[in-house]
Order: structure tokens, then C-alpha cells, then sequence
């Protein structure tokens, strides 16, 4: 339900080209906000832009970009009410095979642009008593195999979420982070071809120690995505932090996430190490060894 005060304030949205960052930009001007999504092609613009959703040229990465950003949102007379940090990547490969420039880039998407964001409308979000919502992941918690970088970023961004929630906080900012789980998108889909294009450039070596590993962290990504939260319920989650009086520091996405963000304090890392390890083994190819790369070896 739209109130007056809703249609006076703005929200921004980053990566709103498809997906989770899509469906929070409907429902929140659904909500009656005016959003400005950000995108990086004008496909996506044409296909997103509708009432109460004003797509914005924006690659977090981009100094110029974000700067664009910035003065768009402060040559608005409406209160800048929340930011939404939801632009990433997903790359996924055994720490020893993914080169250091795809470590950087990770880093610059997931971690670095969202601070580069954060920093340019924090003075508009302290103006107008707004929050901050970080879509972090489960795997900003509990980092499994091959996802070294892309859980590295998540588990930074929630330690920055926590900093920067004890510092504006009693300046009147907020600050959220959003868990999800598997979520019913494109993004895994992605993040598969490239864990695919990495495993291809291994070497024999590198493939005789990964290569079962890889292709059974795919099947159950794929799994995963598939039996997860659609993007339009995820984004819900999302709405309730930006429009909810008094928000948790916290919202998990989805059951796996609530199930795994419960389980894993109540284990200690080597019973995690197992559990983990145990649901991968089902989705390891036949020819594969069975014990996934980096698990405990059994002791008889």
C-alpha cells in the first residue's frame, strides 16, 4: 500500500538489471517509492523502466558512474530513504587455480564498488535519517569450496555492514544485511559458465586434483538455485528492511539460508567440514574420486 510519505522519498537499487535487483525495484515502487535501478545496458533500462522505476547508467565500479549517481540523487528534492547494495558477481575456483586479476575483480564488484556507493550518498542518507541495505549470501558466513572469492568478499561486506552500523547508527542511519540462499535467478547460472570457463584453463594437474570438485560444486549449484526462493519473494525480504519501522541488523532469504545460518554456530568447523562435505559427495561425478577435494579423510 502506497502512504503520501512514501511517494516524497527515494530508494536506489543497485545491479537492478534482471533478477533480485529487478524484482526490488518493482516492489518497492509498487510500495510507492521512486527508484532509481541501477543498470549497465540500455536493454535493460528499456525492459525495466516503468512507474516509480527510473533506471540510472550504473557500473559500481566506475568513479564517474557513481559520481553521476550521487548528483542525480542530490539534485532531487525527495529524501534519499535507503540504498540497496545488490550489484555482484559470482566466480567460483579452487583458491590455487583462479588468477589474481579475477580475485581483484571479485573484490572491486562485491566489496569495493558498494563501499564506493555507500560513501557517495551516506551524505544524503544522514540528511534524511535513511538506511543501508547490504545483500551479503550465506556465503558470507560459511564459505565453501571454490567459493574463496566470492564468500572473501561476502564475509568482508559483513564486517563492513557491522562497522559502518556502529558508526552511523547514532547519527540516525541504518544499516542491513540481507543473507539469501539459493535464489531462482540467472546469477548461479552465471556464476556456472564461468566456474566452467576457469576449470577449462587449468592444468592437467590442476584438473586431476579440481576437476570433480568443480563439476560437483556446479550440479549443486544448479540444484540449489533451482529448488530456491524465487527473486520476486527474495525481493520482498528485501522491501521489508527498506520499509519496516524498526529493522533487524539481519534477514535471511530463504530456508536454506535460515536452516544453515542456524545449524552452523551449534558445530564446530571440522562437523561443518563433514556436513558440507556430505552434501557435495552426492553430486560428484561417477569417475570422480569420491572424498571431495579439501574434506577430512576418514580414520578408520
Amino acid at each position: 500500500m502506497k502512504s503520501s510519505t512514501e511517494t516524497q522519498k527515494l530508494v536506489v537499487v543497485t545491479g537492478a538489471s534482471a533478477g533480485m535487483g529487478a524484482s526490488a525495484a518493482r516492489e518497492l515502487a509498487r510500495r510507492g517509492f521512486h527508484v532509481l535501478a541501477g543498470v549497465r545496458r540500455d536493454r535493460d533500462a528499456d525492459a525495466l523502466r516503468a512507474t516509480g522505476v527510473e533506471p540510472v547508467m550504473l557500473d559500481i565500479t566506475e568513479s564517474e558512474q557513481v559520481a553521476a549517481l550521487a548528483a542525480r540523487v542530490a539534485d532531487d528534492p525527495r529524501a534519499l530513504h535507503a540504498l540497496v547494495n545488490n550489484a555482484g558477481v559470482q566466480v567460483n575456483a579452487p583458491v590455487e587455480v583462479l588468477p589474481l586479476e579475477e580475485w581483484r575483480r571479485v573484490f572491486d564488484v562485491n566489496l569495493f564498488g558498494h563501499i564506493a556507493v555507500t560513501q557517495a550518498l551516506l551524505p544524503a542518507l544522514l540528511r534524511a535519517g535513511g538506511r543501508v541495505i547490504n545483500i551479503s549470501s550465506i556465503g558470507g558466513k560459511y564459505a565453501m569450496a571454490t567459493y574463496g572469492a566470492y564468500a572473501g568478499a561476502k564475509f568482508a561486506l559483513e564486517a563492513v555492514s557491522d562497522s559502518l552500523r556502529r558508526e552511523v547508527s547514532p547519527l540516525g542511519v541504518q544499516v542491513v544485511v540481507v543473507e539469501p540462499g539459493g535464489i531462482r535467478t540467472e546469477f548461479a547460472t552465471r556464476g556456472i559458465a564461468t566456474a566452467n570457463d576457469l576449470a577449462a584453463r587449468m592444468t592437467p594437474e590442476q584438473h586431476e586434483r579440481y576437476g570433480g570438485l568443480v563439476r560437483a560444486n556446479n550440479a549443486l549449484m544448479a540444484s540449489g538455485t533451482a529448488s530456491g526462493l524465487t527473486a520476486d519473494a527474495a525481493a520482498r525480504v528485501v522491501a521489508k528492511a527498506v520499509t519496516v519501522r524498526r529493522p533487524r541488523t539481519r534477514y535471511t532469504a530463504g530456508r536454506d539460508a535460515a536452516l544453515i545460518m542456524r545449524l552452523g554456530p551449534l558445530l564446530s568447523d571440522r562437523a561443518l567440514d563433514r556436513v558440507l562435505a556430505a552434501n557435495l559427495r552426492r553430486h560428484f561425478p561417477k569417475e570422480a574420486a569420491v572424498r571431495p577435494a579439501g574434506a577430512a579423510p576418514s580414520r578408520g
